[in-house]
């Protein structure tokens, strides 16, 4: 393992999320200039817009289950590589299909990039400090979303300012490409291929050389080593099941509490309220500073407070902006403080999304699987989070002409209090305890159901 500072760790492997945000962000202002240059209609605008979503899907679904078998490094360094032939791709394309096949291409990498560094980073991390490493993910995902939305201010004026703002992704790319080469391979995926050794290496420098923690990971990791690595059978079986309710669970409520049709369309939002188109874009780039800085506390945070707890308060906080903001939107169109109203609530939705659901759901997805499935169960939990990003996404500008502003946020705000019920019910913690803690305790809870069902069958 090459001399470097756990600081450098973690945020090289981080760095796939700036990359993720950035990719899908960038497009809201880009395809401003794409559709007008390229003479698009509104059906190829939608798909020059989701065609980095279908790639995600494709990504998470294919590369982010390798990482069981070829190890979590060697995809990072793969995804760069394809994020940075992917921007340049987009920023060179001549016309409407190269352009939507790259970026497919770059959607991939996207894709593999939600799959990939949540598992990353929690195998990484000390378990008392993993929730903090895992949210920063969200918050490089956030950065990237703001570094997107000044790109688009910046290059908005130049005529083939579209294809400098899809072609500036090829840096960070390249930037994580050459910091992959330097970073450690998960311990956990060098114990299951037999390389204790080097697990051990990359377990001190982790672990800051405290070798009782070192010692203890090592005794568990070797453990949870000895298990063949499973496939789908794993995936669905009943020892597994608690984890995969929690992932697909967490991921569907994610999205479909409104947090992307939030981010993605707030201009519109703004405009619909009474705002000019400047000043919406202004207000836009208010929010993406806004969301970094909540992001940013959310992670001092992380390990500070029980995940579920953060995932109540945050329903419940976003459940009530999104029904104060559909009341101001109703009055909107003749009260300027109905519009300011709506405005605030909205900033506040936002920042309780930031603080919980946002990165809480990947910090999760990255604990709750076994480790001879987690690249796999990660990945699967990545294709619903990204499927119903996609079906939210593409569904929201026909029932925002159909319901209205003020009337579509509230089925969004309803979905938040529901999702209190799934947490409480089908969500256990994680916060503090280790992933193989975590995953011993689900085989135990599989033994004891199976101890059940043979007692109930001699009774009956």
């Amino acid at each position: 393992m090459h001399k470097v500072s756990t600081g450098f760790v973690y945020f090289f492997g981080a760095l796939g999320g700036l990359l993720f945000g950035y990719d899908t962000g960038v497009i809201s202002g880009a395809i401003l200039f794409i559709q007008k240059q390229m003479h698009l209609g509104p059906w190829e605008q939608g798909w020059v817009v989701s065609a980095v979503l279908l790639g995600a899907i494709l990504g998470a679904a294919i590369i982010g289950p390798s990482s069981d078998r070829y190890g979590r490094r060697k995809l990072l360094l793969l995804s760069a590589i394809i994020f940075f032939i992917g921007a340049l791709g987009s920023a060179f394309s001549p016309e409407f299909w190269t352009l939507i096949i790259s970026r497919v291409i770059l959607g991939a990498a996207v894709g593999a990039a939600s799959a990939l560094i949540p598992t990353y980073l929690a195998e990484l991390a000390p378990a008392d400090k993993r929730g903090t490493v895992s949210s920063l993910f969200q918050l490089m995902v956030m950065t990237g979303i703001l570094l997107a939305y000044i790109t688009n201010l910046t290059f908005s004026g130049m005529y083939t300012g579209w294809r400098w703002m899809l072609g500036f992704a090829a840096l960070p790319a390249a930037l994580l490409f050459l910091g992959g080469l330097i970073l450690p391979e998960s311990p956990r995926f060098l114990a299951k291929s037999g390389h204790m050794d080097q697990a051990r290496a990359v377990l001190e420098t982790m672990n800051k050389h405290d070798e009782v923690a070192v010692n203890k990971e090592i005794t568990e990791i070797e453990a949870s080593a000895k298990i063949v690595s499973g496939g789908w059978n794993e995936l669905f079986s009943k020892m597994v099941h608690p984890s995969l309710v929690i992932g697909v669970g967490l991921a569907i409520f994610q999205q479909v509490m409104g947090c992307n049709t939030v981010l993605y369309y707030a201009p519109t939002i703004f405009t619909d309220v009474g705002f000019g188109v400047h000043a919406a874009l202004l207000a836009h780039i208010g929010i993406g500073v806004f969301n970094v800085v909540v992001t940013a506390v959310a992670v001092a945070i992380m390990d500070k407070f029980d995940r579920k707890k953060m995932l109540n308060i945050g329903a419940v906080g976003m459940g009530i902006s999104l029904f104060v903001m559909s009341l101001g939107m109703k009055f909107s169109g003749g009260s300027h403080v109905a519009a300011i109203v709506s405005v605030i609530a909205l900033t506040i939705y936002i920042a309780f999304f930031s603080a919980t659901w946002g990165p809480v759901m990947w910090v999760m997805i990255g604990e709750v699987f076994p480790l001879n499935i987690r690249g796999l169960g990660n990945s699967f939990a990545s294709v619903i989070n990204w499927t119903a990003n996609m079906i939210v996404s593409l569904t929201f500008p026909y029932l925002l002409d159909y319901f209205g502003t003020g009337s579509l946020f509230i089925g969004y705000g309803v979905l938040c209090f529901v999702s209190i019920w799934f947490v409480q019910k089908k969500v256990f913690e994680t916060r503090g305890r280790s992933l193989e803690d975590i995953e011993a305790t689900l085989r135990t809870k599989a033994g004891e159901d199976a101890d059940d069902l043979v007692v109930t069958e001699k009774v009956n």
